[in-house]
């Protein structure tokens, strides 16, 4: 039976996940992490300023460092799929049922948006193909400028209005700067503009159903239809993907090094900016701490997602060797994108030019990119068919493994049981139904100009909370469950180490949630990381009677419903109140510039 369910026959008529990845597939489908640097390289350079690049690189290092303690924890559950989460929920699940679904939930609900995120950039990017706006330089919005430039004079209201608002500008400036805007709206593409309809959702974003949603709902269901066909075609998909994308992208990092390009200006002077946004440079005071902390929240988001290549252990033909290979080969492939692509970013634009606003909100990244190299049009316009081409990427990546994390959940207990379901390929179908159903959602926020960072800031909270009770099952593990087999096993300094970075992610927690334009965003994170309390009551105690499915538990040697001692005694209450106690301090402590 073994070589059958390794062939992939069979296995998925009986609902299992078929094992038909060897470490290097789990590698090609975790290859969607390094363009997540994309996303946001330019809120973080706009929060930052000129301690960017150092934000992704002291912040990749953490991810790499933490990374060991996740291969560790993972080796030990070769039948488990869904993630470092996964693996490590079940060290809770002695101390509290509520944690262990809680480290799930909020891993899953930090990795899904990266589906609708991803969907937005690339949608912009084919309606700038498409139906771009014109630039303010361009011969239509010049010819538009002489045709109506009677339309506004030196009395006008609107010319007033503008010397109000832009201190010291002459009235023939203002005439000049009101016409370029007029030509631009006039002759931007009504798709631009277009909305079927939007509406605000109270306390939280506004949600806008325009272009951008339904090209981004496209986009999600051509990727659905590829993961659909189960992990192995998946893998396949990805890893060419992978090679078109990842290699011109490291070429475009290591091009301005070796051609001096970069300005020592640019990543010298290493402080804070006055304000975010701002493009002059500030003090190390308590506002600009908190824009440092702020980059180092929203930059773990990315930087530390590789961990998904554990995702999907039990999809490895030979998970105790394999699982290892994939983790540690994804963090120094992420190692070089993340050190090099935001340092050459940084040192040939500079900090006033990471701010453009299509950097900031990532369309406008492929042009940059072009620049880097100093692309003709045609190369700059293969560059943004790149870019789609790395957000697919990215965004394979996020339901591949958002979706297991959701299946495995289901398999333990934890989540609604519909989720326990693979088709015939093997793969978790209906939590990637569900996964796309919560990403229309959220698409339909992302697609409103304020609606972005907002997903991703408050996405956030769920993965560090999903991190620092991950690194702290490491050493509950140590404790506890001792004697089950490590294939791999890390120094016992680097899980201590890996301990007290759990802790810092939670100052970057505190700190730092509210850099991203929303003061309420780690509330919303909290209450939204809540909603699991009433779906796993609803799941433990109605539906499976308090009792967890049979084997559930069975790769930590426990039998039927007995969790096993509590080793570790009273130190992991101790660690979940160290935890909350640094969030809820940092967050009074640290507060935005005035």
């Amino acid at each position: 039976m073994t070589d059958v369910v390794e062939a992939g026959i069979a296995s998925g008529t009986e609902g299992k996940l078929v094992r038909a990845l060897d470490w290097k597939g789990a590698f090609w489908v975790a290859a969607g992490v390094p363009p997540l640097v994309l996303f946001s390289i330019g809120g973080i350079a706009g929060t930052t300023g000129k301690l960017a690049f150092v934000v992704w690189i002291i912040s990749m290092v953490m991810g790499f460092l933490q990374s060991f303690t996740y291969a560790e924890i993972a080796g030990m559950f070769a039948n488990k799929s869904g993630g470092a989460s996964v693996y490590g929920a079940t060290a809770w699940l002695r101390y509290s049922k509520i944690i262990a679904p809680l480290s799930v939930w909020c891993n899953w609900f930090a990795w899904s948006p990266v589906l609708s995120l991803g969907c937005a950039i690339a949608a912009g990017y084919i309606l700038n193909a498409f139906y771009p706006i014109p630039a303010a330089d361009s011969q239509m919005v010049l010819d538009w400028i002489s045709a109506h430039a009677a339309s506004i004079t030196a009395d006008s209201p609107r010319v007033a209005e503008y010397i109000a608002a832009h201190a010291g500008t002459t009235p023939d400036d203002a005439i000049k700067a009101l016409l370029s805007t007029d030509g631009i709206a006039a002759l931007t593409p009504a798709i631009r503009s277009w909305s079927l309809f939007s509406f605000s959702i109270p306390f939280l974003a506004t949600a806008n159903i325009n272009a951008t949603f339904f090209i981004g709902g496209i986009l999600m269901l051509i990727i659905f239809a590829i993961q659909h066909r189960g992990i192995s075609e998946t893998a396949s998909v990805q890893k060419w993907l992978a090679i078109i994308v990842l290699v011109p992208l490291l070429i475009i990092g290591l091009y301005p090094i070796v051609s001096g390009q970069i300005l020592a200006t640019n990543v010298t002077g290493l402080v804070p900016p006055t304000a975010a946004y701002a493009a002059v440079d500030g003090t190390w005071s308590n506002g600009g701490w908190t824009l440092f902390l702020g980059g180092l929240y929203i930059a773990a988001w990315s930087t530390y997602g590789f961990e998904t290549a554990v995702c999907y252990t039990r999809e490895l033909k030979n998970p105790k060797t394999d699982t290892f290979k994939a983790i540690f080969y994804s963090g120094l492939a992420c190692c070089l994108f993340f050190f090099l692509v935001p340092f050459a970013f940084q040192g040939v634009l500079g900090h006033e030019g990471m701010l453009a606003p299509g950097i900031v909100d990532g369309t406008g990244v492929a042009e940059a990119l072009g620049g880097l190299i100093g692309a003709g049009r045609v190369v700059t316009q293969l560059l943004v068919v790149l870019m789609i081409m790395a957000l697919f990427l990215a965004i394979m990546t996020a339901m591949a493994g958002s979706s297991r994390t959701l299946y495995q959940g289901s398999k333990d207990g934890w989540l609604p049981k519909y989720l326990d379901h693979v088709n015939e390929h093997g793969a978790p179908t209906r939590a990637m139904w569900t996964d796309f159903a919560f990403n229309l959602f959220l698409l339909a926020i992302a697609s409103d100009v304020g609606g972005y960072f907002f997903v991703l800031a408050v996405s956030n909270v769920g993965y560090i909370i999903f991190n620092f009770l991950n690194l702290n099952s490491g050493w509950i593990h140590r404790m506890d469950s001792g004697h089950i087999e490590r294939p791999w096993k890390a120094p016992t300094w680097l899980i201590g180490l890996n301990t007290v970075l759990a802790f810092v992610n939670a100052l970057f927690l505190g700190a730092g949630a509210k850099v991203w334009g929303y003061s309420n965003a780690l509330w919303v994170g909290f209450i939204f990381a809540a909603l699991i309390l009433p779906v796993f009551a609803y799941r433990h105690y109605v539906r499976d009677g308090g009792k967890f499915p049979a084997g559930a538990m069975e790769d930590l040697g426990l039998i039927g419903q007995d969790l096993g001692v509590k080793k570790a005694g009273i130190l992991p209450y101790l660690a979940l109140a160290g935890g909350l106690a640094i969030v809820l301090i940092a967050n009074v402590i640290f507060q935005l510039p005035a």
